[in-house]
C-alpha cells in the first residue's frame, strides 16, 4: 500500500513510518495540516493515516475538506489522544473510515489499514462516468463508446477533477491548484492542457462534453451548456 501519515509529533511520525515499511508499504509523511492536505489531494494513496490535532490545520479540517471540495474518496484512519464520543462522531461526520486512540499499538493501525484496503476491493473498482465516457480510478483507463482513449499525467488529473465534480463547473484556480499545486505554471499551461484533452475525449466524437464558461473554468456534463 501507499500509506500517507499526516503526524505532527516526529517520535510518532517515525515509528510509524519505520513499521509500516518494514511491512513493505512506502509511506509519505506530512507534519501539518496544510501540507498534508495538499499531498493528499495532488497523490493517490491507497490510505491515509490523519492525526487530529494538527498545526496549520487540524484532521477534522484537512478530512472535511478532502471529501467535501477535492472529492477524494481515500480511505482515513483518524489518530487522537482524545477519547470523547463527541470526537469520535465529528471525525465520522467529516469522512473518516475508521478510528484510533492514543496510544496504540502499530500492529493495530497495520490491522486496521488492512480492513480499510479490503473494504475499498469490496466495493470493486473506482469508475467516473459521465454519459459514454469513464474513468476507471484504480487502473487508469479511459475508454468513450467503447474506445480506449490515452491521456497523459496532467490531462488524467484535470479529466478526474472534471468528471468527480460533474456537472458542476471547476474554477480555473481549482484546476490549477488540483493539477500543480502551489507551484503553478503560467497562464496558458491550463488551456494548453485543456486542448489537448478536448482532442482525445471530444474531437473523435459526434457530441462534445468539455465545455469552457467563458471567465470561470470548465466543466464536462453530457447535456450542453445552457
Amino acid at each position: 500500500m501507499k500509506i500517507l501519515v499526516i503526524e505532527d509529533n516526529q517520535d510518532i511520525a517515525a515509528n510509524l513510518g519505520d513499521f509500516l515499511e518494514d511491512q513493505g508499504h512506502t509511506v509519505d509523511f506530512a507534519a501539518d495540516g496544510v501540507t498534508g492536505l495538499h499531498l493528499a489531494v495532488v497523490n493517490e494513496f491507497d490510505a491515509i493515516v490523519l492525526d487530529l490535532n494538527l498545526p496549520g490545520m487540524d484532521g477534522l479540517e484537512v478530512c472535511r475538506k478532502l471529501r467535501q471540495e477535492a472529492r477524494k474518496s481515500t480511505p482515513v484512519l483518524m489518530l487522537t489522544a482524545r477519547d470523547a464520543l463527541e470526537q469520535k462522531l465529528a471525525g465520522f461526520d467529516v469522512g473518516a473510515d475508521d478510528y484510533l486512540v492514543k496510544p496504540f499499538a502499530l500492529q493495530e493501525v497495520s490491522a486496521r489499514l488492512a480492513v480499510l484496503q479490503r473494504r475499498g476491493k469490496a466495493v470493486g473498482p473506482r469508475v467516473l462516468k459521465v454519459a459514454d465516457l469513464e474513468y476507471n480510478l484504480d487502473t487508469l483507463e479511459v475508454h468513450r463508446a467503447g474506445k480506449s482513449i490515452n491521456l497523459n499525467p496532467t490531462a488524467l488529473k484535470i479529466l478526474q477533477a472534471l468528471m468527480e465534480a460533474a456537472p458542476s463547473v471547476v474554477t480555473r484556480q481549482d484546476l490549477e491548484t488540483r493539477v500543480w499545486g502551489e507551484e503553478l505554471p503560467d497562464s496558458d499551461s491550463l488551456r494548453v492542457h485543456i486542448h489537448g484533452l478536448r482532442a482525445a475525449v471530444d474531437k473523435p466524437f459526434p457530441n462534445p462534453l468539455i465545455q469552457t464558461r467563458h471567465g470561470i473554468g470548465y466543466r464536462i456534463a453530457g447535456e450542453a451548456a445552457s
